[in-house]
């Protein structure tokens, strides 16, 4: 694949995670229970990675220490299960929307995170750090905008829904401010667990440098994790009955064949060519729900994805000021973290 196809491909990327953010919440608000899907997304993606990981690393993986393992399990846990879990919780409170804007405040929880464990560092002197710093305020003003403000209705594309979605009870539109401001905390606070798994991973892949082997340990274990959440929450025999249905496509296409496009696109343009693109899902997911599901698009969500854009073309300048100063610390973390969400 040569030419401009990295640029065809991040945008076919996005677009599989914003069809995820519309198929998981209109999934979610009409009966599917988010810990059998957390757990059944994580099973597929194990299922699909094996073959992989046999192939290319087992032979050549390290020992995998009992001390090592222990910790994998807990980063698992952490980051990926409760994370997961969480996060569609949160789904159900708010809407498709909101789920991909607060994608972009993984960048500045993740600072905050590094900065407190000493691995980041904020200079606020130099114009590195006032990027930083400028960043981290547009996205928290962001964030407050999008929880505590809605606004007026948009009504530039509100008449027009293929789907018969929006008179859902349960649609975001008609959900009362305090479920929304709930749904706004537990996506956050789903970030916050999954920036912590970006943050501590990076101590561990040092120990055990094999990427592909240890993205599917995770996954196993997250899979036996939310196992037991699923089955301690939900018996209903109806909710665990697979078919060909969005659980199986979280699977696969998300975590299976995202996986494989991003890797491409890394190789060839690099990690931050890639988190460039993550903003694409938000546009699409805004106008798609708006059309698909007759989602009510308010000026202050407009408004709070505004400073996120502002944070994310902020970020980019400063990664590249730090690139051409070999301050590229984090670009490992980077790579993992376009891997699994």
């Amino acid at each position: 694949m040569k030419g401009n196809n990295p640029y065809l491909v991040v945008i076919v990327i996005q677009a599989i995670y914003a069809a995820m953010f519309l198929l998981s919440k209109a999934a979610f608000d009409h009966g599917m229970n988010n810990f059998i899907f957390v757990f059944y997304r994580q099973a597929i993606a194990t299922i699909f990675l094996t073959p992989f990981t046999f192939f290319f690393e087992w032979k050549t993986a390290p020992p995998l220490p009992f001390w090592t393992f222990c910790k994998i399990f807990f980063l698992s846990l952490c980051g990926i299960t409760l994370s997961l879990d969480i996060y569609g919780i949160g789904l159900i409170y708010t809407s498709a929307t909101l789920a991909a804007a607060t994608t972009n405040c993984l960048p500045v929880i993740t600072f905050f995170l590094a900065l407190l464990l000493r691995i980041e560092s904020l200079k606020i002197r130099t114009t590195y750090g006032v990027a930083k710093l400028i960043g981290t305020v547009a996205c928290l003003g962001g964030a407050a905008i999008l929880a505590f403000y809605k606004g007026p209705p948009l009504k530039l594309l509100s008449h027009y829904h293929l789907l018969d979605y929006h008179r859902s009870p349960q649609h975001q539109g008609h959900a009362p401010s305090a479920s929304w401001i709930k749904g706004c905390f537990l996506v956050l606070l789903s970030n916050a667990c999954f920036g912590l798994w970006l943050v501590l991973q990076a101590f561990i892949i040092k120990s055990f440098p094999s990427k592909l082997l240890f993205t599917t340990i995770q996954c196993f274990l997250s899979s036996i994790q939310s196992l037991v959440i699923a089955l301690a929450i939900e018996r209903d025999v109806e909710q665990w009955k697979l078919g060909w249905n969005v659980r199986l496509l979280a699977g696969i296409m998300v975590t299976g064949v995202t996986y494989y496009l991003q890797t491409w696109v890394i190789e060839k343009k690099g990690p931050v060519f890639l988190a460039m693109s993550t903003p694409l899902a938000l546009i699409i997911t805004i106008f798609a729900s708006a059309i698909i599901l007759g989602d009510i698009i308010s000026l202050g969500r407009w408004i709070g994805t505004d400073s996120r854009t502002l944070l994310r073309t902020v970020g980019k300048e400063q990664r590249e000021y730090a690139k051409s100063n070999n301050a590229g610390r984090g670009a490992a973390i980077g790579i993992m973290s376009l891997q699994l969400r």
